[in-house]
């Protein structure tokens, strides 16, 4: 068939010329292989030996263009044909759908929107809201370490370090990263696995920390943040289909993040409950029923581990990490440990211990054979600084093949934030005692930590003042999550509500949390958000407010806790 009679029998609007494997469209040109013509609007390919009369391809027509994968197009009102999105809800990865992250989800949504209602002057019963939904310590009004920020400056402003502002070590401090740096600067590209003096740092720092447990910077990635480590490994371990499909074992509650990571790479969770009756720890039963229930469907290949807990506040005793080493290692499951609290200790007779150091000292049994992945991170302690998105992964006993893999897999994303990494060196080489900033260095370390303990101190006893809610000790890390008691009279409501045809009925404790922001502006998260037993409600809320604020929100959620109580009883 000739191009001039394929041209008549395509609208005009979609054909000038064919020619060869040309096709020219009024907005530009499209390449399609030899033998190959276009048909109509459909821009669909057919083989040319086939009319577009053919009972081939009619049939082929026949199937819808969605169902195809093809865009639509159709005639607006003014008479410009427009077409359908190549991506919608249909064709996008159907793995990204089921992720879910409570911590910024749909309530947080409308304390935006609340937030902005506010500006505009619309009345309501408060004049702010007051958010302890995420761990973002300076959005809460805590103060940065002024060691800190001033080599930050530094080494983002070097012409700083002619002035006599600052102090010596850090611009001493200052000048080692920046000689590190590609042109002397932190905006240039660096190593992939992180800058390797800071990485060194690194190896120092865990070697202190663990009472000399040898470290190689070889074995440490720095990372954006702990969050970019436990995905990248979560990447690493991932595999398989059906019944050999990998298991990644979480707590529950968990941070939403792993399962928000493992729901992306259509991996399988696989839950284990923490002991809500015994503050949260964790039970080795509860492990052993879990890994046994999920090998009937899934292989399970990693056991995650956050301590100091989030959202539930704990600190594992070093009894229950010795349990979960030799539990790893009769399993044949690779360890994650996530201890980006390590340094949010509060309670009286807790202590942080750290995974890597505890392996090592069970003996060459489990030290040369349990493989591990622990994490760290700029964010949290008595640091905050969440915006920079600093941290490092440390790996032992990884197989080097995979190691391999590892190393090509964080150089796709080229480097990890320089100015992050910088920070990631300072917290893991703070000032050092006769250097000019350790003095300051160690009053405000000293005084953010014990003002943490002290608002973790604070909401516990308060919590537990109310009736219907009660509240764990909070041991460490930087949040409370509360059992709250709800009446039937609201599980029935919210599980009646008709939010959209997608969403019938709504959590109880989501349902709770909207209506304790919409009447009194605190932001906190469900329980559900988290997971959590079936039958039991929590919320999770931080510590972290200025301790006015704190009491101001603390007071509020006791008394609408009292006020919804009565409403629907």
């Amino acid at each position: 068939m000739s191009a001039s009679r394929i041209g008549q029998m395509l609208p005009s609007r979609s054909v000038s010329v064919l020619n060869g494997g040309n096709v020219w469209f009024f907005g530009g040109r499209a390449q399609y292989p030899a033998g190959y013509l276009v048909s109509g609007v459909r821009s669909m390919l057919i083989p040319s030996q086939l009319s577009p009369f053919s009972p081939q391809s009619i049939a082929l027509s026949g199937v819808s263009e969605r169902r195809r994968g093809l865009a639509q197009e159709k005639m607006t009102e003014n008479g410009v044909f427009s077409r359908d999105k190549v991506l919608t809800i249909d064709t996008m990865n159907p793995t990204v759908k089921n992720v879910e992250y409570a911590v910024r989800g749909p309530i947080v949504q409308r304390a935006m929107q609340i937030e902005k209602e506010l500006r505009e002057g619309v009345k309501k019963p408060f004049t702010e809201v007051i958010k302890a939904n995420i761990g973002d310590a300076h959005a809460m009004g805590q103060q940065p370490i002024t060691f800190f920020r001033q080599v930050l400056a530094l080494c983002s402003y070097p012409e700083l370090l002619n002035e006599n502002m600052f102090p010596e070590d850090a611009k001493n401090r200052a000048r080692r990263i920046l000689q590190a740096c590609g042109g002397g600067s932190v905006g240039a590209y660096s190593a992939s696995q992180g800058i390797d003096c800071v990485r060194q740092d690194v190896a120092r720092y865990i070697e202190r920390r663990d009472g000399g447990v040898p470290c190689d910077p070889d074995n440490v990635y720095l990372t954006t943040g702990a969050s970019d480590g436990i995905v990248t490994m979560l990447k690493l371990l991932v595999c398989g289909e059906g019944a050999s499909r990998t298991g990644v074992m979480i707590s529950i509650p968990q941070y939403p993040l792993y399962s928000a990571a493992l729901a992306e790479l259509g991996a399988v969770q696989v839950n284990y409950y923490l002991n809500e009756e015994k503050c949260w720890s964790m039970d080795l039963s509860e492990l052993e029923r879990s890994l046994a229930e999920a090998r009937k469907h899934c292989n399970p290949k990693a056991l995650c581990i956050i301590n100091p807990g989030n959202p539930t506040g704990q600190v594992q005793s070093r009894q229950c990490i010795e349990d979960v080493i030799r539990f790893a290692a009769k399993e044949r499951l690779f360890l994650m440990a996530d201890e980006v609290y390590q340094d949010n200790v509060y309670a009286e007779g807790c202590q942080f211990h750290s995974f890597k150091k505890v392996l090592f000292e069970l003996g060459p049994e489990y030290s040369d054979n349990v493989e591990l992945a622990s994490f760290h991170s700029t964010s949290k302690c008595y640091m905050g600084e969440c915006g920079f998105r600093g941290g490092y992964m440390e790996v032992i006993n990884m197989d080097p093949e995979v190691q391999a893999q590892l190393s090509k897999l964080v150089s796709v994303r080229l480097c990890p934030p320089v100015p992050g990494q910088a920070l990631m060196d300072l917290v893991v080489n703070s000032p050092q005692p006769g250097e000019p900033s350790h003095t300051t260095f160690m009053k405000e370390r000293t005084a953010t930590l014990s003002l943490l303990a002290e608002k973790a101190k604070l909401t516990e006893q308060i919590l537990n003042t109310v009736p219907g809610i009660t509240c764990n000790p909070v041991q460490g890390a930087m949040y409370s999550f509360p059992n709250i008691s709800l009446p039937e009279k609201s599980i029935n409501e919210a599980k009646s509500l008709f939010l959209s045809p997608q969403a019938l009925g709504q959590a109880p404790d989501m349902f709770y949390c909207m209506k304790l922001l919409e009447e009194t502006g605190i932001c906190l998260v469900p329980g559900s958000g988290f997971g959590q037993k079936d039958g039991t409600y929590h919320f999770r809320m931080t510590i972290l407010p200025p301790t006015d604020k704190l009491k101001i929100l603390l007071a509020k959620v006791k008394e609408f806790h009292q006020k919804f109580t009565q409403q629907y009883s």
